[in-house]
């Protein structure tokens, strides 16, 4: 009996609290995510430094201890916007993917220097929890396009 009730006391721990608008972790009113020395239609030169402004929460190291109001970066890069396409109503709820079109930044890292090829590219930043679960539609930018010289 203590076991089992030990077992979903971890389950429901595990899941997390839900957020007012449903998703897994709650985040302040008001706070916001963006890019400080990029924007849309920029032409740059690579390698390209980009830099991730946060406001309203703060930016701490992904891993195993889940503290209020913090997570980390991730930068989306030449795939389609966050919560459009096929995984458009599971993606705000999932662990985002670690690839070459989805960038983590779980060091606590507030900036990043890419190696970009000619051409344009699409970016967008998502702040997302210590387990790398996006925090909700309000903590992304708009994707951007740049072009790179």
């Amino acid at each position: 009996m203590i076991r089992t009730t030990l077992a979903a006391a971890a389950l429901v721990l595990a899941a997390g609290p839900l957020a007012a608008d449903g998703h897994k972790t709650p985040y302040p009113e008001g706070a916001s995510v963006y890019f400080i020395n990029v924007a849309d239609g920029d032409t740059v030169a690579s390698p390209l430094t980009i830099q991730f402004g946060l406001k309203g929460m703060g930016v701490a190291p992904a891993g195993a201890i889940d503290f209020d109001n913090v997570g980390h970066h991730h930068l989306l890069i030449n795939r389609g916007p966050m919560g459009t396409g096929e995984m458009a109503e599971t993606e705000w709820d999932e662990t985002l993917p670690n690839n070459e079109n989805h960038r983590h930044f779980g060091g606590g890292q507030t900036e990043v220097t890419l190696e970009l090829p000619a051409g344009e590219h699409t970016l967008q930043m998502v702040f997302a929890d210590y387990a790398h679960v996006p925090f909700g539609p309000d903590l992304v930018t708009e994707q951007i396009t740049i072009t790179v010289e």
